[in-house]
């Protein structure tokens, strides 16, 4: 039963809901938490969760605790640190950080940038690690954040390198508008993804933020395929995407290095061949 299935059930506790399993009532009730929907009344979470009030109150306060929900002094809900820790544990996301994490440090202090790895879940891009530079760009992210793939450069490069035919099913799926630059026409963005297929280097131009750019490139395991995407978001007042790709890329391939990528152990090529221009788009 999907998310959409089980809202559809109202708040009112339709025959739908009474069907539901234990298990299904408890995960409709952590779903209900998502970017636009940090923190929730308990009225709210029954509504989205179409559940009746008496039961979110007995599954909320289970989960409370539990340490997976965290109660505000307001009486607002949020996802408790139980579930981020038992997130940091997913075995391919956690070797990934571990070996990124130095160079991600690096990459941070030398650009004065905020840095972000990605994977892709889903149709979304989500934020592995995530660091904030000092005075960096003020852009809405953070560890575990999630994003639409097609409105992020880390988005981006994830969905280039994915299999046609889930491009194909993202593009079908409305494109949501985030700012006037944002990319919402299926065929501009398919234009987008063969740049970034050809480049290498994903580059959003105000796409979420205004006055914010971010340069994106692919993360490469064992058999070069693509797993996960490093990016940086900068103000566009502070420095070019060309200026910021040579110690994205040198990071990046670092980290491909450590993950066992054989094209990482290659010589590099031209750094200043391709280069990305601040009109393109991630």
């Amino acid at each position: 039963m999907t998310v959409s299935h089980i809202q559809s059930a109202g708040s009112g506790g339709s025959a739908q809901a009474r069907q539901m399993t234990a298990a299904q009532r408890v995960l409709a009730i952590l779903e209900t938490f998502d970017e636009d929907h940090l923190v929730l009344s308990l009225s709210d979470i029954g509504r989205r969760a179409g559940l009746t009030l008496s039961t979110t109150h007995r599954l909320v306060g289970e989960l409370r605790d539990w340490g997976a929900l965290e109660r505000s002094a307001e009486g607002r809900y949020a996802i408790g640190m139980r579930i981020l820790e038992l997130g940091s544990l997913e075995p391919q996301g956690l070797h990934l950080r571990e070996v990124a994490l130095p160079y991600l440090g690096d990459l941070q202090a030398a650009m004065n940038a905020n840095v972000h790895l990605a994977v892709r879940d889903g149709h979304d891009t989500v934020y592995v690690e995530s660091l904030r530079a000092r005075n960096g760009a003020n852009v809405l992210s953070r560890l575990g954040g999630r994003w639409p793939l097609h409105a992020t450069g880390t988005g981006q490069v994830l969905l280039a390198h994915a299999p046609q035919q889930f491009q194909d099913e993202v593009l079908a799926l409305p494109l949501r508008k985030y700012t006037r630059k944002s990319i919402t026409d299926p065929a501009e963005l398919r234009r987008v993804l063969a740049d970034v297929r050809r480049t290498g280097v994903a580059v959003a131009d105000e796409q979420i933020t205004a006055n914010v750019f971010a340069v994106a490139v692919p993360i490469r395991g064992p058999r070069d395929r693509v797993i996960a995407a490093l990016g940086v978001t900068m103000h566009r007042d502070t420095s070019t995407p060309a200026a910021a790709l040579p110690a994205l890329s040198t990071a990046a391939r670092a980290i491909s290095r450590a993950l066992g990528a054989p094209s990482a152990n290659r010589a590099p090529s031209d750094p200043t061949r391709s280069r990305p221009s601040a009109s393109a788009s991630i």
